[in-house]
């Protein structure tokens, strides 16, 4: 089982401590949230790790849930994400950066950006 960033509190806990926002909209940032746990017809919709910490980055950064600080939200809550399942994630700063921009920008997924997580631990 996968644990991880589970709750909206969860994610406003980390957005307080890294002192971003106001919550533009509480709905999305719940959305976040639960995303990596969501299931289609009693399967996981995100088979790994890296595909639930992908989807978790996206859902934050495309989506704003914060008036302010979303990239930097969404990249914390997937670094605690993986440490809380015992991963250590080694991303270079300048790589970590570029993938955020690119999620952020649209030029990349999901699914492009469970493929450079999983390079990264």
């Amino acid at each position: 089982m996968t644990r991880g960033v589970r709750t909206t509190e969860d994610l406003l806990t980390l957005a307080a401590d890294l002192g971003v926002g106001p919550i533009q909209d509480l709905g999305l940032l719940d959305s976040a949230a639960h995303r990596p746990s969501s299931s289609v017809f009693g399967h996981d919709a995100y088979q790994d790790i890296d595909a639930k910490a992908g989807a978790l980055l996206e859902s934050i950064v495309v989506n704003h849930p914060l008036v302010d600080g979303n990239k930097r939200l969404g990249w914390l809550a997937v670094v605690v994400f993986y440490g809380l399942n015992d991963i250590d994630l080694h991303a270079p700063d300048d790589d970590a950066y570029d993938l955020v921009i690119a999620v952020a920008s649209g030029t990349a997924d999901h699914h492009v950006a469970a493929r450079h997580l999983a390079k990264w631990h």
